[in-house]
């Protein structure tokens, strides 16, 4: 179906299917002896623009493609740059989180959430988001649960090092041993936490940042300086963890 034809049908527009919402990140499995343009795209990302059904009530993702350069045409719904498949025809792609805890009143604390506020102006790939969760950690414990290829948890994490030395942990999972940390949201309590509430299919890396001043008893607000001064450190560090998930996946699934 080409972009004229698409034109001719009614405007028919669904949030979701299978599974399947607008803005998800997708694989295009086109159908064997499909159309060649569509075959020619097998294996490529792309993102689900809208959901259409046409007269005949057949449902098509209107997508586009991950690395084309003119990915803003298509979200203009310019002709070139969106091409439709059937919900048979896509699998879901893994998608990235990069969770950020912290305290803000608990002076390093705050580390995690300074790393939000810093990537929330930042362009991200596709299927990749940030979230800051401060202290809410059942709602961290849940968000485990939703099978994303890789989450990434950005703390405060005290291990006796420099402050603001920073640290790449893949935390055991259901380990019964010492706490990653001692302050308000520990990432291993809401580990065992996630555990308990369903199975943790998602790989989990711990971005954290060794503390100076955690804010003892009275808490005071702001970060120190050696932390502060790690804070776009570890925002590239994210960025090159996401960008390595992404390769990894490539490579693993090939095209």
């Amino acid at each position: 179906m080409n972009e004229w034809e698409w034109q001719l049908l009614e405007d028919k527009t669904l949030d979701e299917v299978g599974g399947v919402k607008v803005g998800d990140r997708v694989r295009l499995r086109p159908r064997p002896g499909g159309d060649i343009f569509d075959l020619a795209l097998a294996g490529q990302f792309a993102i689900v623009e809208s959901i259409e059904q046409d007269y005949e009530g057949k449902i098509h993702l209107a997508v586009i493609l991950e690395d084309d350069p003119g990915k803003d045409l298509g979200m203009l719904r310019q002709p070139g740059h969106r091409f439709f498949f059937t919900p048979e025809e896509v699998e879901p792609g893994p998608t990235i989180l990069v969770a950020c805890i912290g305290n803000i009143f608990l002076g390093d604390d705050g580390f995690g959430v300074e790393v939000a506020r810093r990537m929330a102006s930042r362009e991200l790939p596709a299927g990749v988001k940030v979230t800051d969760f401060g202290i809410r950690g059942y709602d961290l414990a849940y968000a485990l649960l939703d099978g994303h290829g890789l989450v990434i948890l950005v703390d405060a994490c005290p291990r006796g090092s420099d402050p603001g030395t920073l640290y790449v942990i893949e935390p055991a999972i259901g380990a019964d041993g010492p706490a990653l940390d001692a302050h308000t949201m520990n990432p291993v309590a809401v580990l065992r936490l996630a555990q308990s509430l369903g199975a943790i299919s998602s790989k989990i890396l711990l971005v954290g940042c060794e503390p100076a001043d955690l804010g003892g008893e009275e808490g005071h607000m702001g970060l120190t300086d050696p932390v502060a001064a790690a804070v776009d450190e570890a925002v590239h560090l994210v960025e090159k963890l996401i960008d390595k998930e992404r390769t990894d996946y490539a490579k693993r699934v090939g095209s």
